[in-house]
């Protein structure tokens, strides 16, 4: 596929279009922080099911992932937790969905190394579990029982060390969210959204990024460049009041002392 030196796309509907059914989906964000809002939302609208999703959670209910869930357009997910998402857990204990639960940081390696063209490494993380010993349950029957369970994997020492061996992922499309992004698709993450952005960015066979401010190139300094163009295919720029859409999973407040 060729890509044009000018990435920036009309439209989050333009952008996801050509996302076939059965796809693998790699997601950014964590919970709601950072993840694509517009490109979800789009997908969603476009119409693809039976997606695999990798991403570190399946957003909440109502919102992010838990759209698409909700919808039933997702078959199977590779995440590192459940979450607040009562849905997810629901569909998984009733055996309609199948999930893949991976250390947190082994998914981000996974993905990241997927992008650099690395097929599998060693990880100590998981050693003498379930994660390394397989019979994690993937999928449940519907009264309970284990219908697909994880398979044992490679183990290795090094240096003194047991490890286990991780195949790093890449994915059919990756949806991003970035702070800014220029028109040749290099990307700068605000704050905690640089969580799973990068890793996402980097494992896509298609990269395609929402950025809450699209500038000419040049504009960011190369000291500040997170993801270089080279991993992403397509950019579209959000309006300010998109931008301005940041939700948080949990409001937490602690109670002023009298007086104050």
């Amino acid at each position: 596929m060729s890509v044009p030196l000018d990435k920036v796309v009309g439209s989050a509907a333009e952008a996801v279009a050509d996302i076939r059914s059965g796809s693998q989906v790699a997601v950014g964000g964590f919970g709601l922080a950072g993840i694509p809002w517009f490109l979800i939302e789009a997908l969603l609208e476009q119409g693809a099911d039976e997606l695999g999703v990798v991403s570190n959670n399946c957003g909440v209910d109502g919102a992010g992932l838990g759209l698409l869930l909700e919808s039933r357009r997702i078959n199977r997910v590779i995440a590192s937790y459940v979450g607040e998402n009562k849905e997810f857990a629901r569909q998984y204990l009733a055996g309609e969905l199948e999930v893949e639960l991976t250390p947190q940081g082994t998914l981000a390696e996974r993905m990241r190394a997927g992008g650099a063209g690395i097929g599998a490494f060693f990880t100590p993380t998981g050693v003498g579990t379930a994660v390394a010993e397989g019979g994690l349950p993937w999928r449940y029957h519907p009264d309970g029982s284990i219908a697909v369970a994880s398979p044992p994997k490679e183990t290795r020492t090094f240096h003194g060390r047991e490890m286990v061996l991780e195949e790093s992922i890449e994915a059919d499309v990756a949806l991003v969210r970035a702070a800014v992004a220029d028109r040749h698709g290099n990307l700068r993450f605000n704050k905690s959204a640089q969580n799973f952005n990068p890793a996402v960015a980097m494992c896509g066979r298609l990269t395609i990024v929402e950025a809450e401010r699209v500038v000419e190139p040049g504009e960011i300094d190369p000291d500040d460049v997170h993801v270089p163009g080279v991993f992403v295919d397509r950019v579209v720029g959000l309006t300010p009041e998109q931008a301005s859409r940041k939700r948080i999973e949990k409001p937490t407040t602690t109670p002023r002392p009298e007086g104050k």
